[in-house]
């Protein structure tokens, strides 16, 4: 026991020196780390019986993880592979990938990874998923966190540890940024968000910081299920179907113009298939995280701020998304980037088609879109124009994050938490859909 605090207090030592000081970072941090385990984290794999840990080592060693619900009687093994950061030290780590199965669906666990040559983690637990469609699945969903002024952290943790959420969606933009320092920063931050993402599924999309040496720190570092790099999935829970995309591919063409056509010709395929009435039945709620927003009200010009923005309308011959959203009846838009909380009127084509005058979330005519990137990082806050679009319903500069329940087939409930009020929830609507489908249907 002695000798892993002694691991732990010398690692604290190289990350406070070498990363939140900015004085030269210590090379040292290789025999520090060795083979033990860090960077511990939890995201769904495939069916309810299913989990991966994902963990990095400095050292190459064995991939284990010891399971189980009354004590540790199950060990499954997986693999791990090098990652050679792209900076100029060319530092390498090793991601360890293990998959659990034979889970028992909504069952709780106690779990640690490691091996035997490097070390143990320390005990973690999770609740398996639930299978089924027949539940109400809940998740905490921001964008644009960083290592420093990661505001939002603590009280996310705390929620964490109160079980409120089933998983969590983090809509890009990390660390600010994984690749800083030799990739000591993303390092750091991935240390930072273990004490979340080692008990519930962390959920991903990548973000513009993300982009050096070809997103290959967001692209390794994570473990999204059945995606193309990380960069497109989906995943079921409850009676949600969710998506998880690039909008980078927009916007970072020099990596490849041919990402765009290959992510739309996915998402089709993905949405096709989750409109099958025979799926949509079982799943009406279907909800996409991407980004950078189509719309939003603020200061920067970003993409969002134009009306030809291309993750809305494409680029050159390549289509942009919202109308195949819109097509194939998407619920709920969750997005990051703007530094702020906006929620949107529903809208498509800059035309709002509320349900109603007095109910306007409750059968609407168009996808409804959640704007939620104030976690709090480096860059701090982006600011609004004074007078809000008239798709703009509800608008605030708080650090914070939002809240989601999938209450049934007919009612979704989100709310937004105000860091900067002492978690006071400041905004929340229930989105109400008696029937879901493609709009040109409803």
């Amino acid at each position: 026991m002695s000798g892993q605090v002694g691991i732990w207090a010398a690692l604290v030592a190289v990350l406070t020196a070498g990363v939140t000081t900015g004085s030269p970072v210590l090379k040292s941090d290789w025999p520090v780390y060795g083979g033990f385990p860090q960077q511990v984290h939890l995201s769904y794999a495939g069916s309810a019986s299913e989990m991966m840990v994902t963990w990095s080592t400095m050292n190459q060693t064995d991939s284990v993880v010891e399971y189980g619900t009354n004590g540790l009687t199950n060990t499954a093994k997986g693999s791990c592979v090098e990652f050679q950061d792209g900076g100029e030290e060319h530092r390498v780590q090793y991601i360890h990938r293990v998959k659990l199965t034979g889970l028992t669906p909504g069952h709780k666990y106690m779990y640690h990874c490691g091996s035997m040559e490097g070390g143990w983690s320390d005990m973690y637990t999770f609740t398996a998923k639930k299978d089924g469609t027949t539940w109400s699945p809940s998740f905490a969903a921001f964008g644009d966190m960083g290592k420093d002024n990661a505001q939002s952290l603590s009280r996310l943790r705390e929620d964490t540890k109160r079980g409120l959420y089933d998983f969590i969606m983090h809509v890009g933009d990390f660390a600010y940024d994984m690749d800083t320092q030799n990739a000591r920063v993303g390092d750091a931050f991935m240390n930072q968000i273990q004490s979340i993402a080692a008990y519930v599924p962390y959920m991903t999309c990548v973000g513009n910081h993300e982009n050096a040496y070809n997103f290959s720190n967001y692209i390794s570092r994570f473990s999204m299920p059945g995606g193309v790099q990380n960069l497109w999935y989906s995943f079921d829970v409850g009676p949600a179907h969710i998506i998880g995309f690039s909008t980078e591919v927009y916007f970072y063409v020099w990596y490849g113009f041919e990402l765009m056509s290959e992510q739309y010709r996915w998402l089709e395929q993905d949405l096709k298939e989750a409109n099958k009435p025979e799926n949509r039945k079982q799943r009406p709620w279907i909800v996409t995280m991407g980004h950078r927003p189509m719309y939003c009200s603020n200061t920067d010009h970003d993409d969002c701020t134009k009306h030809e923005s291309r993750v809305r309308m494409g680029f050159s011959s390549y289509p942009g998304l919202e109308d195949i959203f819109y097509k194939y009846g998407v619920d709920l838009e969750i997005w990051a980037h703007e530094h702020t909380y906006e929620r949107l009127w529903p809208v498509y084509n800059y035309t709002v088609y509320k349900g109603s005058m007095e109910a306007p979330y409750t059968n609407p005519k168009a996808p409804v879109h959640i704007i939620t990137g104030s976690a709090g990082c480096r860059e701090r806050h982006d600011h609004f124009i004074p007078d809000p679009r008239v798709w703009s319903a509800f608008r605030d500069e708080d650090y914070g994050y939002t809240r989601f329940q999938v209450h049934n087939t007919t009612h979704l409930y989100l709310e937004q938490v105000s860091d900067d009020k002492g978690g006071e929830v400041i905004d929340s609507i229930w989105l109400i859909k008696d029937q879901h489908g493609p709009y040109s249907h409803v």
